[in-house]
């Protein structure tokens, strides 16, 4: 069992990694426009905050430590991403971005850091930290469902990349099973919420993969994963989800 859960963990590492990265297309043309232009800091610094909150579960919790690792590469993946938005931002969003982010990835996960190491201990430390990134990654797990009613109304998957899709719904597959040979309940929960509603995009692009297209806008790579904050009345995409 242990040699089947390492083996279940090592794949999970490597999509998880290639979500991780999944964002760089869209990176490198805000570099080429010189330009964040309607793209948002937002899902960056959340899954900065979700990555940095499994990275310290796998840490202090025992034989979790493939969770730590793949969330460690993200710490470092969405730490450049926001290093970037900072850099190409207009002025007004780059100084939101700059709070934003020092409030939830330094002010509340040192809290959470200091809080859980004074007040709490063992297996009731880790379970707290892992109830806590569990319902983030439960937040994040359901940021496509407006995408899957926009499929639905508009009869058309122009919104929803297929890769995407299914990386989603493969991710959250491979980290359930991992959960259920760990016996992990709290990675096993938001996971598996993954699990489900990937495979209910799968289902909708199945469905509708043949939809005319209903606009001619410009779509990013990454779109059903990055809802923006932008400048009043700017349009914003849907959020970016990241694994575990």
């Amino acid at each position: 069992m242990a040699e089947a859960s390492f083996f279940v963990g090592v794949i999970g590492n490597i999509i998880s990694i290639l979500m991780f990265l999944s964002p760089v297309p869209t990176f490198w043309k805000i570099k080429k426009h010189g330009s964040t232009e309607d793209f948002s800091s937002l899902p960056y610094i959340c899954t900065l905050l979700n990555c940095s909150l499994w990275t310290y579960y796998g840490i202090i919790k025992a034989g979790e430590y493939l969770v730590a690792t793949v969330n460690g590469f993200g710490i470092l993946m969405e730490t450049i991403y926001i290093i970037l938005f900072l850099i190409y931002a207009p002025k007004g969003i780059r100084g939101r971005t700059a709070i934003l982010a020092l409030i939830l990835d330094v002010v509340i996960l040192t809290a959470i850091l200091i809080i859980t190491q004074l007040a709490l201990e063992g297996e009731t430390r880790s379970g707290a930290v892992g109830v806590m990134g569990a319902g983030l990654n439960i937040v994040m797990y359901s940021s496509p469902l407006s995408v899957m009613k926009t499929v639905v109304t508009t009869k058309s998957v122009e919104y929803m990349p297929f890769l995407l899709s299914f990386f989603f719904f493969f991710n959250g597959a491979v980290w359930l099973l991992y959960a259920v040979l760990v016996r992990d309940v709290i990675l096993g929960v938001p996971n598996g919420t993954g699990f489900l509603l990937g495979a209910m995009q799968l289902v909708l692009y199945a469905i509708y993969r043949n939809g005319k297209r209903v606009s001619n806008n410009r779509l990013e790579e990454g779109l059903q994963h990055e809802p923006l904050i932008s400048e009043p009345n700017n349009e914003s995409h849907q959020s970016e989800d990241r694994p575990i």
